[in-house]
């Protein structure tokens, strides 16, 4: 009876399961990036199935369906050690991307990430080419997606991409990454789609 109850309340939460988790183009490494940027964008879609028992409903279909892992239980209770383990995880980083999509506010991952990535660039050209535009479109005043980092830092960034390097956006990279361990992290800690996906992975869930 209670197994019979907890399904029920699991089956309750699948329309906002649904909405939040099951959204359209989610990056793997880089995020979503304005068309004008030019940028690599995944195109990749997340799945979602309403047929069969509530297991392959919870199912989230990501990249790469070829090379199936099981998401488990013991991994996702690891996302609320910190927000560096989340970050660390694949399935992980989709997942509150998604919840931060939903709230309209997936700006400062989105710029995280973005980071990550130009900090991989070797050529000096292309480094100099993707600084001038993470600039206009993260850092600048009214830039379309701009942070909420102070002016100092924003100035000593444009005068940083004057001469750029793998490190000229740091600053701003740990503004907005204890904005999020202050905010966002643990709002999605405590949300209804995180807390549904532990109690949907008493077995391990075959992404």
């Amino acid at each position: 009876m209670q197994s019979e109850n907890s399904e029920s309340r699991l089956t309750n939460k699948i329309p906002q399961l649904q909405s939040i988790v099951a959204m359209p183009s989610l990056a793997t490494l880089t995020p979503r990036e304005p068309q004008h940027l030019n940028m690599d964008i995944d195109k990749k879609t997340l799945g979602y199935s309403s047929n069969g028992n509530l297991k392959s409903r919870l199912q989230c279909k990501f990249a790469q369906p070829a090379n199936t892992e099981e998401l488990c239980f013991e991994e996702m209770s690891q996302w609320s050690q910190s927000l560096e383990r989340l970050l660390s995880s694949k399935y992980g980083m989709k997942i509150f991307q998604a919840f931060l999509k939903s709230e309209f506010s997936d700006e400062n991952l989105e710029f995280w990430v973005v980071c990550e990535d130009y900090k991989k660039i070797k050529s000096s050209f292309r480094m100099s080419s993707r600084a001038k535009k993470i600039f206009k479109c993260y850092i600048q005043a009214e830039a379309p997606r701009e942070i909420n980092i102070d002016h100092k830092t924003r100035e000593v960034i444009r005068t940083n991409i004057k001469v750029p390097s793998a490190v000229c956006f740091d600053d701003a990279q740990r503004i907005v990454f204890g904005l999020m361990e202050k905010d966002s992290y643990p709002r999605f800690l405590k949300s209804d789609v995180y807390r549904t996906l532990l109690d949907s992975t008493s077995e391990p869930m075959r992404m």
